[in-house]
């Protein structure tokens, strides 16, 4: 998918722990292979040539395809997958596989991990007994520094924006690039809804209020707004 993915464990490696940490791993790799747009074999890159139908494809594209059309609904459209006019499922897909990861993991009997996928974050438990995770978020003005940091303990962490990539991120109602701010931030318990709801928040030029899922927006001339349930780590 075009990103780095990383597993992060705190507690003692057991055998059923290292299988499934095995296991997603693969996970990974076959989401990739189904879904990747930088693969022009995968199931989504053919689907989108109409070489194939949704009824070809994985099962998991379908119920990918009609989370993507929730989302298109619950964000008002400003989150697409079809947005930069081919069909490209990322703003969602990464958080949903994220999610599957993690899921392997606590199934196996992990209680205290990280997955991290390109930057989107599936925190469960703690970093260490009675600390709660910390996360830097990247300055999108300048590189290697933080804008800031968010903590807690079992919850998802999605940031969208122009750090890494720039202004990837289209406005689905105009076609044109969303510029007006750099970065947000969504935190949550959901990483595939806080995914969704970052880049819609982007598309949209500005982070409204949704229920559960507090944002943190980076905009052009450094200032940050936030929702007041931010669960900022910063002291000052």
């Amino acid at each position: 998918m075009g990103t780095v993915f990383s597993f992060d464990l705190r507690d003692p490696a057991t055998p059923a722990v290292t299988r499934a940490l095995a296991a997603a791993v693969r996970l990974l790799h076959q989401v990739d292979a189904v879904f990747s747009t930088y693969r022009p074999d995968s199931a989504v890159s053919r689907l989108g040539r109409g070489e194939i139908t949704v009824d070809r494809c994985p099962p998991e594209v379908g119920e990918v395809l009609r989370l993507c059309a929730l989302a298109e609904q619950r964000t008002g459209g400003f989150f697409s997958a079809t947005a930069a006019g081919r069909l490209d499922p990322s703003g969602l897909v990464k958080g949903w596989a994220v999610e599957r990861a993690a899921d392997l993991l606590l199934a196996a009997g992990a209680r205290n991990l990280c997955v991290n996928g390109g930057g989107d974050l599936r925190l469960c438990g703690e970093a260490a007994p009675g600390e709660p995770w910390r996360i830097g978020l990247a300055d999108p003005r300048h590189p290697g520094r933080l804008t800031g940091t968010v903590q807690g303990r079992d919850m998802a962490v999605a940031t969208s924006g122009t750090a890494e990539r720039g202004a990837h991120i289209t406005d689905p109602h105009t076609g044109r690039p969303a510029t007006a701010l750099l970065a947000v931030t969504v935190v949550g318990p959901s990483l595939t809804w806080a995914d969704v709801h970052a880049t819609a928040h982007m598309a949209r030029g500005r982070a409204v209020p949704v229920p559960g899922y507090p944002a943190l927006a980076v905009h052009p001339d450094g200032t940050r707004t936030a929702d007041a349930r931010f669960p900022s780590g910063d002291t000052s």
